[in-house]
């Protein structure tokens, strides 16, 4: 009987698409897929630690695992991803069953460090290494959209975040090599690709190679131009991007080149200039005004998302005022909140001017209420609109319609057999509009 794996994946889309890898590499080793974690021999979880919550999840699971251990000795229990990096050593003396904690730079090794595990060592892997080229093929969750990464890592120095330290400096992958693997999902029918990256504004900068003027050689404006043109791919996005790097050039070729979306996630975190200088941020508010006006200008229709943190140490009433007036004018159509989490590591966490959880929540609370109001103002413009909806899935809850997304990244709704649809771009009337998603029905070709 074949050997069964679990894995369990928290946080962002690079979290996602590691454990897509790491599921890849189980499978080339002979493992299967099980939904049920109970059932698995090989469980893997693949951790977040950018907020306190996600953690405090984690070790409630791996509880339950730890003691299941306990009567099934060859059960194999891994931590990988962001907790792992930052805890190390400690996880182990706090969760002695483990068998294997890794930091996310060793994905595409999981297969030799489960050797050593097989071989009975209780491994951790979270050293700084140097991520050689990729050549894991991931187990995709979709047939439709893929995640490609084209940089690791992060060197910027946010005094709240503690990515730089779990995911390391920044490594870009040559442009070969990504052009190389968005082919490959071309050929294999995939029609839309993200490309992804902590700070995905820095690709390139530590490639060899510069212009004579000092300029980088390789940016992602020029990976847009040069992986534009691969056959099969019908749309590029890119995420996340960082609003100190982000350049009109940039702006211009998303307006210029059919196949990338207008759709910017762009975070801001706070609307306030002292509070973003706090936040070692590196650019005022006003500039990130001026990024969201030129987009706008290329592309008046762009969606635009965006990351938001409220209760900052120190964070007056006024300067998150600062805050709900930027969400208020800009008009977001999607905004990801948190209320500030100190955590291990980091500058921010040491600081004596923290805000009460109180203060937290009800700011948290007030900036939701003025997202989702702001969110459905934005959908208005889609009413009665034809929109071109790439057919991902089933809606779950109700098998006679297929989900999707739209140019603008908007959740689409309509009647229609999935299986003729899958993975095919059409258009769709728009009869319905929520904050966040929307509903239509398809127009036949002679509608069209």
């Amino acid at each position: 009987m074949a050997r069964r794996y679990h894995i369990t994946t928290f946080g962002c889309q690079m979290n996602k698409a590691d454990s897509e890898r790491m599921a890849g590499v189980l499978e080339t080793m002979g493992f299967e897929a099980v939904e049920e974690p109970d059932e698995a021999d090989v469980i893997l979880y693949n951790t977040c630690t950018i907020r306190d919550n996600a953690e405090q999840k984690v070790y409630s699971y791996l509880g339950r695992q730890a003691k299941r251990k306990q009567e099934q000795p060859n059960l194999t229990l891994i931590v990988a991803g962001c907790v792992a990096q930052q805890e190390g050593e400690q996880l182990l003396r706090r969760v002695p069953e483990l068998d294997l904690v890794m930091g996310p730079q060793y994905a595409n090794q999981l297969d030799s460090l489960l050797e050593q595990v097989f071989n009975g060592s209780q491994v951790v892997a979270t050293e700084p290494v140097h991520i050689m080229e990729d050549i894991t093929k991931p187990r995709r969750d979709s047939v439709v959209t893929a995640w490609v990464n084209v940089i690791y890592g992060c060197n910027e120095r946010c005094t709240y975040c503690v990515v730089p330290g779990v995911r390391g400096v920044e490594q870009s992958r040559t442009p070969e090599a990504i052009r190389a693997e968005m082919e490959e999902l071309g050929r294999q029918g995939y029609k839309e690709v993200t490309l992804l990256g902590q700070n995905i504004d820095a690709y390139g900068r530590d490639l060899p190679g510069s212009k004579p003027d000092g300029q980088h050689l390789h940016t992602l404006t020029d990976l847009l131009y040069f992986v534009h043109d691969v056959p099969g791919i019908d749309r590029i996005r890119f995420a996340t991007s960082h609003p100190r790097y982000f350049t009109e050039r940039l702006i211009k070729a998303c307006a210029e080149l059919p196949k990338v979306c207008e759709h910017f996630h762009i975070p801001f975190q706070s609307g306030d200039n002292d509070v973003l200088k706090a936040m070692s941020r590196g650019y005022t508010q006003e500039k990130y005004r001026r990024i969201i006006d030129t987009i706008r200008s290329y592309m008046p229709d762009a969606a635009i998302s965006a990351d938001a943190i409220v209760g900052f140490p120190g964070e007056t009433e006024e300067q998150f005022q600062n805050t709900l007036k930027l969400v208020d004018d800009i008009g977001f159509d999607l905004l990801n909140t948190a209320a500030y989490s100190p955590r291990p590591g980091t500058p921010a966490a040491l600081w004596d001017n923290q805000l009460s959880e109180e203060v937290k929540a009800d700011r948290l609370q007030r900036l939701n209420h003025l997202v989702s109001q702001k969110a459905a103002e934005r959908s208005q413009r889609y009413f009665d609109r034809v929109e071109e909806v790439l057919v991902e899935d089933q809606n779950p809850k109700d098998p006679t319609q297929v989900m999707g997304r739209t140019r603008g990244n908007r959740l689409a709704f309509f009647k229609g057999d999935i299986q003729t649809l899958k993975g095919q771009i059409v258009p769709v009337k728009i009869t319905e509009v929520r904050p966040f998603s929307l509903t239509g029905e398809i127009l036949q070709p002679s509608c069209v």
